[in-house]
């Protein structure tokens, strides 16, 4: 082996262990996140992910496939995942705001301007429909008025324009909902004592 490769490979080992001990400060889904967000940067869509640490490859597997792609114009991407409802726009465009413009806290002003910027038709109210998208589970409260695409929200916008992928995870998203409000309300009888027989 030359001296020039075994530097090489001595800059590349060390490059991924920085890689490996900055990304030890964030949770999975922020790391996902993250590789996704540099997969689209260097134009990497096929990147491989077998030094991804443990963990984390499920997510990267499903990045979108978009991702090969540096830019990506708000309107090439909702053309591409085709949203049918004003609740589905809101989602997809704060997927784009997250993962496109880095601003994981946002506004209805903000889903409003960039609906006009991806040329889309203008929401008849655009408050309504984000409330509807929070009450649907695909955004949620970020503080001080501000919104974020949540988790489920997330997965959702990736499974488009994958219709039936995308049903799976909001009736999988309704079942949880239910079975944790079916255990607060028995949470809730048994503290109160109504439960008691």
């Amino acid at each position: 082996m030359s001296v020039a490769s075994e530097v090489d490979d001595r800059e590349v080992r060390d490059a991924v262990q920085v890689i490996i001990d900055r990304l030890l400060d964030f949770d999975n889904q922020t790391r996902s996140r993250i590789f996704r967000t540099a997969e689209t940067f260097f134009g990497l869509g096929g990147a491989s992910i077998a030094a991804v640490p443990s963990g984390t490859a499920s997510h990267v597997a499903r990045a979108p496939s978009f991702s090969d792609r540096a830019e990506l114009a708000p309107k090439d991407f909702l053309f591409q995942k085709q949203p049918r409802t004003d609740v589905e726009r809101v989602a997809c465009l704060a997927y784009y705001l997250t993962h496109f413009r880095d601003t994981r806290h946002f506004k209805t002003v903000d889903i409003s301007l960039l609906n006009t910027e991806a040329a889309q038709v203008k929401f008849s109210n655009a408050a309504y429909a984000v409330a509807h998208a929070i009450n649907a589970g695909l955004l949620a409260s970020a503080g001080k008025g501000a919104r974020q695409l949540s988790a489920m929200g997330e997965r959702f916008v990736e499974a488009l324009p994958d219709r039936i992928a995308a049903k799976e995870i909001l009736a999988s998203m309704r079942s949880r909902r239910r079975r944790r409000m079916a255990r607060n309300s028995k949470g809730s009888r048994e503290r109160t004592g109504k439960g008691d027989v």
